[in-house]
């Protein structure tokens, strides 16, 4: 099957792009209404409520006010944590890698494209406009820096003009004489200007303006509108460094100097920021710029298949600079309230005009009451006021001039307007209930000063707090979910385009992340914090579940226990507990576990044995060491038995010879006596000669020890004396200069 011809294709592709583009500026006038209601500029309201000449012009901000009171607590709830987004496993083995994947999309990628702020718009755009478009894609860019460098040597100046991104725009040599220990030598240095071309490619994420976005009015999703993309106007400088041809960009058409709708609605979103006409040069001109998705059938094989055409200078085959195959739209559509069945939502502006122009109504009417109150209109007779000026414009001390024989009371009187303001006042309040009625935005739900319901009881003032935040959680669910696309097409968008590993620091550590082994379809969730509740209520939920957690290891075990808790749980509900406290960073306070000391902790508990093993272990070696002792007991026995026999037959066999012995063993026993005796004569006078010999030592070292203090003392004492003299020399030096200068001074 052969291709579509271009011709054919950009036919195509005009007339989806007329229908995106008539849907684009029907929906300008609402969009450009909401941006003015919420300005509150009263010229730029003279469309929607006009005023009269001379009277009052003042406008009410509702809009303004309710944006600005619900944004903190959808930014806060969103972006207040450390990690945005949460990637989970789909499959086995995916744990790692979603572990990674969140630090790597968190910490590192969101912060190097300006995430965070490009969220925050589209939210604004949501609230404010009903729709936010955020749109994702690998950003490849080149940048023309230059710079001078001076003193290079000859190694220096070759490894800087080696590279082929190095052009050199001036060079200079010269010798310079340097001193070595072999002597003074002369060698060259080189001073380049050099021009380098810096090629960059990283993931980027930016929030779109409405006024440049186009989707078919037919369209319920992103992913089924047979067509989506931005129509912007861009310099060909831009175009150059995006890596299109030079040539090709310089024969394109400029824009041409007529406004459109589009123009309107960008002037009133940067509120009327003038812009220079004429262009200093070629590379500043501005070309009409279309960056599209459309689904067509490129291969005549009846099904319609994703694409992404690029044109420049307008939808035509010769303005035609990129046509592929694409993957899936990049873009999401960030809404706070989903209208059923179809892209575009609801806005916080929907529900609060038409209350900000009944109340800028009544406001008007009120301060021109109070005006007429201030400035009471005159009633002058015609003929007895010589100056009527005086009278319509009155001035401190300008006197009024009246004809001769006229009364003052009579010639000079004032028309009283009663006064009505108070009556607009229970109308106001009734707006702003409406309005809260109709958004759920208040006071309790913007975060209202603590002692504002002191007189209320505990329960009124919970239910207060649940009515106000009911549909601002509504808005912060309904937001998070807009933006799963948005991350999970950052991740695919890692995974295609880094095709290496890259070291970052993260958490005081050096950690290498490979996204090329990371599963591309990873489910993406939004942290949206603990839920909508204040956060000494959520820091009590998280208490809570840490108790119970504590109690099913305490009560089960760590074997069985470890089945419904397991050290991540655990962490994890301390982490949470942390964010609820408003604490930034858990890694500060507690350390999350490896799994390998995870896994060597749980084998070491394994190999232990259980308390009732222990138990039965320790009874059972009690017993063996009972039985033991009496095994041992009857053997001793049973051998003195034996003995004693032995003894008395050896004593019958040898009576008489231990008779005929006796007299030997009582002389030999005397002897042992009188041995012992003068053994233990000779151990008492080493004793006592030890003891003199310690006593004597002590003597020694007392007197030693006394000397050396007498030497100290007398140094001390005659240290003293040293100084005492030399303080008394001192004071006879300065009597004999004062008795001098006395003297002197006598003369």
């Amino acid at each position: 099957m052969a291709d579509l011809d271009e011709e054919k294709l950009c036919g195509i592709v005009s007339v989806l792009v007329k229908d995106a583009e008539d849907y684009r500026d029907e929906r300008s006038d609402d969009r450009l209404k909401a941006i003015r209601y919420f300005d509150g500029d009263a010229e730029d309201m003279q469309e929607y409520i006009p005023a009269d000449k001379g009277k009052s012009h003042v406008v009410s901000r509702d809009v303004r006010s309710a944006i600005k009171k619900v944004l903190p607590s959808i930014y806060r709830t969103i972006l207040g944590n450390d990690e945005i987004v949460e990637y989970q496993p789909v499959g086995e083995g995916d744990e790692e890698s979603a572990e990674q994947a969140t630090d790597y999309i968190n910490y590192v990628v969101l912060p190097e494209c300006d995430g965070r702020q490009a969220i925050e718009d589209a939210i604004n755009d949501a609230v404010r406009l009903r729709n936010g478009i955020i749109k994702w894609w690998q950003e490849t860019t080149i940048d023309v820096k230059t710079s001078l460098h001076t003193g290079l040597d000859e190694m220096a100046f070759a490894q800087l003009v080696a590279d082929d991104d190095v052009e050199v725009l001036e060079h200079s040599e010269r010798l310079e004489r340097i001193e070595t220990p072999q002597g003074v030598v002369e060698v060259p240095s080189h001073d380049v200007k050099i021009k380098r071309r810096i090629t960059t490619s990283r993931p980027n994420i930016a929030a779109v303006p409405l006024e440049n976005w186009l989707i078919h009015p037919d369209a319920i999703r992103l992913e089924d509108s047979p067509i989506v993309g931005e129509n912007c106007r861009l310099r060909r400088s831009d175009l150059v460094k995006m890596g299109y041809p030079k040539e090709k960009v310089w024969e394109l058409p400029a824009c041409s100097a007529n406004s459109s709708e589009q123009e309107i609605e960008e002037d009133a979103r940067r509120r009327d920021i003038e812009q220079n006409e004429d262009a200093p040069q070629r590379a500043l001109d501005e070309i009409e710029y279309y960056d599209l998705l459309v689904r067509v059938d490129y291969d005549d094989d009846g099904i319609a298949e994703l694409r992404r055409m690029v044109f420049a200078g307008g939808i035509k085959a010769e303005y035609l600079l990129e046509n592929t195959e694409w993957d899936e739209v990049n873009y999401a559509d960030i809404v706070s309230e989903r209208r059923p069945h179809q892209w575009e939502g609801n806005s916080v502006s929907d529900d609060v005009m038409e209350i900000q122009k009944v109340k800028t109504v009544l406001l008007r009417q009120t301060m021109d009451n109070i005006y007429w109150q201030n400035n009471l209109q005159p009633v002058v007779v015609e003929g007895d006021v010589v100056n009527p000026d005086a009278v319509l414009n009155p001035e401190f001390g300008k006197a009024i001039r009246l004809r001769d024989g006229s009364d003052a009371r009579t010639a000079i009187g004032y028309n009283v307007v009663p006064l009505v303001a108070d009556k607009s006042f229970a109308m106001l309040s009734y707006m702003d209930e409406e309005m809260t009625d109709r958004t759920g935005i208040s006071d309790a739900s913007s975060g209202m000063a603590p002692d504002a319901l002191q007189n209320m009881t505990a329960k009124a003032s919970a239910m207060v707090e649940q009515a106000g935040i009911g549909q601002t959680e509504m808005m912060v669910r309904c937001i998070a979910q807009s933006l799963k696309p948005v991350f999970r097409g950052l991740l695919k968008l890692v995974i295609q385009h880094q095709d290496k590993p890259r070291t970052v620091r993260l958490r005081d550590k050096w950690v290498t992340f490979d996204p090329r082994t990371w599963n591309a379809d990873m489910d993406a969730i939004v942290n949206v914090g603990l839920g909508a509740g204040t956060r000494e209520r959520d820091m009590m939920a998280m208490q809570q579940v840490i108790t119970l957690q504590k109690e099913i290891l305490a009560s089960m075990g760590p074997g069985v226990g470890m089945q419904y808790v397991t050290p991540d749980n655990l962490y994890n509900a301390i982490s949470k507990f942390v964010e609820a406290a408003g604490l930034k960073s858990v890694g500060l306070y507690f350390t999350k576990p490896e799994p390998e000391a995870i896994q060597q902790a749980i084998q070491s508990q394994s190999q232990q044995p259980s308390p009732e093993e222990i138990k039965a272990q320790t009874a059972l070696a009690v017993e063996d060491k009972r039985t033991e002792r009496e095994v041992i007991k009857s053997q001793v026995q049973a051998q003195v038995k034996r003995e004693e026999a032995q003894l008395k037959a050896e004593v019958d066999a040898n009576r008489e010879r231990e008779q005929r012995d006796a007299d030997l063993i009582t002389n030999m026993a005397e002897l042992d006596r009188e041995a012992a005796t003068e053994q233990q004569r000779i151990e008492a006078e080493a004793m006592d000669h030890e003891a003199d010999r310690q006593l004597k030592r002590d003597e020694m070292a007392l007197d030693y020890r006394m000397h050396r203090e007498d030497i100290a003392s007398r140094e001390q004492v005659a240290a003293h004396n040293a100084r005492a003299n030399i303080q008394k020399a001192q004071a006879q030096s300065i009597g004999k200069a004062f008795e001098k200068n006395e003297k002197a001074a006598s003369k």
